[in-house]
């Protein structure tokens, strides 16, 4: 019985060798010191964004998040993050600037989002990464258009991540195609 075992755990382990291969998924971004060797039109998009942290609800959290969104049209969009006493049931500045975008441009992509913070009990001076839902989110409307969203984001002083495609965000991503 121990000969039997022993020799079906070493099978398995001879099948789990030749049947496992190990991988590995990179993420690629720019890392600029501040706003001032980014391109102009990153820059104004960026001040945008900051700028926009001013108009969101966060009574709660006391941490605001602004996001602008540059879309293929040239119009801007922008988006805060929502609070409610029922906290789960805020809503994220990346989520309302997307749904804001699609209602009122419904054909038009998004091409860039800058996302900034103002951290009312703390510090904003680093970049700031959209949560899972949100990337979620950005996945899908990338797929629904075909294209990719860069993402800028910050805080409202620090360094600046520039990001190409939103999707390196969620790797193994879950998508409609899986429903078929």
């Amino acid at each position: 019985m121990l000969n039997s075992l022993t020799s079906d755990a070493a099978f398995a382990a001879f099948l789990f060798a030749k049947t496992m291969e190990k991988k590995t998924q990179q993420i690629s971004f720019e890392e600029h010191a501040d706003a001032s060797t980014l391109s102009p039109e990153d820059a104004s998009l960026l001040q945008a964004a900051r700028e926009a942290t001013r108009y969101a609800y966060a009574p709660y959290s006391r941490f605001r998040v602004g996001a602008m969104l540059q879309l293929a049209n040239g119009q801007r969009v922008m988006g805060t993050n929502q609070e409610n006493a029922s906290y789960p049931v805020g809503i994220c500045a990346e989520r309302t600037g997307l749904s804001a975008a699609s209602s009122l441009y419904p054909d038009i992509p998004v091409q860039t989002i800058a996302i900034s913070y103002d951290n009312e009990l703390g510090v904003s001076d680093k970049p700031i990464s959209p949560c899972g839902i949100c990337r979620q989110t950005l996945v899908e409307y990338q797929q629904r258009f075909h294209a990719p969203i860069r993402l800028i984001l910050a805080g409202l002083t620090g360094p600046i991540l520039l990001i190409p495609d939103a999707g390196q965000l969620l790797p193994l991503t879950f998508s409609s195609n899986d429903m078929k």
